[in-house]
């Protein structure tokens, strides 16, 4: 009996079918959007907001990753951003149509898996705000050289995702850990200098916790995630 040799992606694969298919949750997360949720508001991320106030960003082209209802791609689409969000979820999107609808902007919405997408230094701004963690530790390696692949030379990624045992979450379990439990326990956490060592291969510009906002009707804050700014080598 001749044994079965598997390659790379048969390998992520089986690591990826020891955790929970993550398009029928998100597309439930995302059904009831009554629910108490802070990011449920279209409200732009703070630290987005003060990038483009510092003109650290500026306008070009934007590929939003696990864009959600598409609150901060409507705000790089009102900055004069050409946008191409992308999530799993069919009801996030539906979502952020009607929000872009709404604030009259044009919004590339793309339903598909990040790990899909087939692009090539296309996006001079990446952002990222609480797809990260939620990715897998086995994808992270899949997760940064799509990233770098994305960008234009000397572009920007953008990054919020839970601090390691904030207010919000932020699972602080090992990497090990993960696939013990067969969990990411709501989203893994992270310290600023595991983000430092994981993203490594860009020019760091800036890591800071978000900033909070109370009952602000302007920008999302909260207390409880990391914020980083980068830019390709």
């Amino acid at each position: 009996m001749s044994e079965t040799i598997y390659n790379y992606e048969d390998l992520l694969e089986m690591l990826d079918s020891l955790l929970r298919e993550p398009t029928k949750f998100w597309n439930d997360f995302y059904e009831d959007r009554e629910k108490e949720i802070p990011f449920f508001e279209n409200l732009p991320d703070e630290n987005l907001v003060n990038y483009f106030d510092r003109e650290l960003l500026g306008s070009g082209e934007v590929l939003e990753l696990g864009c959600g209802p598409g609150r901060n791609a409507i705000y790089f689409a009102q900055k004069g951003c050409s946008v191409d969000a992308v999530d799993v979820s069919k009801e996030a999107l539906e979502w952020g149509k009607e929000w872009a609808t709404e604030k009259k902007v044009n919004i590339n919405f793309i339903q598909k898996n990040i790990f899909d997408l087939d692009i090539e230094e296309k996006y001079d701004i990446v952002y990222d705000s609480g797809c990260f963690h939620h990715i897998a530790p086995h994808r992270r390696m899949n997760y940064i050289e799509m990233v770098k692949k994305a960008l234009k030379p000397k572009g920007f990624y953008a990054i919020t995702c839970f601090v390691q045992g904030g207010i919000l979450g932020g699972a602080d379990i090992s990497d090990w850990e993960v696939y013990r439990l067969g969990s990411l326990r709501g989203g893994l956490g992270f310290t600023e200098e595991k983000l430092r060592t994981i993203f490594k291969d860009f020019e760091e510009i800036e890591i800071r916790k978000m900033k909070e906002f109370k009952r602000s009707n302007e920008v999302f804050g909260v207390s409880g995630l990391w914020t980083a700014l980068f830019r390709k080598k």
